[in-house]
């Protein structure tokens, strides 16, 4: 099932539509749900100030100030950039139930967030970096 079916989204293209924007391992990780390879996708070990946007439509996800090295191979924050603009869906794939997080707006599969991150939430979102593009603050002004 991928995350386009959980409801319809305000950001809506078709399969053909998707696969013309995004990579295939961006059509994978975001249309079909999948997961990168851990300690293989980008943005792990970027620590530059920037913000996070979604690969599909280009909705801001996540600040670089709320970024922390989690030690699990992608890229962790501790809040969105907006909780408007994260959505959440219980997820009982692979045998366990977790909390998936998407793009509010296209439906985009981005991670998964745990209630094992550090202060001031306490919460882990642990996210695809396939699943996310990069922008400093002189592009966010663009």
């Amino acid at each position: 099932m991928t995350s386009d079916t959980h409801k319809k989204w305000p950001i809506h293209k078709t399969r053909e539509e998707w696969l013309e924007k995004l990579s295939p391992e961006q059509y994978y990780v975001t249309r079909e749900a999948g997961t990168e390879m851990p300690f293989k996708g980008p943005y792990l070990d970027d620590k530059s100030e920037c913000t996070f946007h979604c690969v599909c439509c280009g909705t801001p996800l996540f600040s670089s100030q709320s970024k922390f090295d989690s030690g699990t191979g992608w890229p962790s924050f501790f809040q969105p950039v907006n909780s408007q603009n994260i959505a959440e869906n219980t997820d009982t794939s692979h045998g366990m139930t977790r909390t998936e997080v998407l793009c509010s707006q296209c439906g985009a599969h981005l991670g998964h967030v745990f209630p094992d991150g550090p202060k001031p939430t306490g919460l882990r979102y642990c996210i695809n970096g396939t699943a996310l593009d990069k922008k400093t603050s002189s592009q966010n002004d663009e």
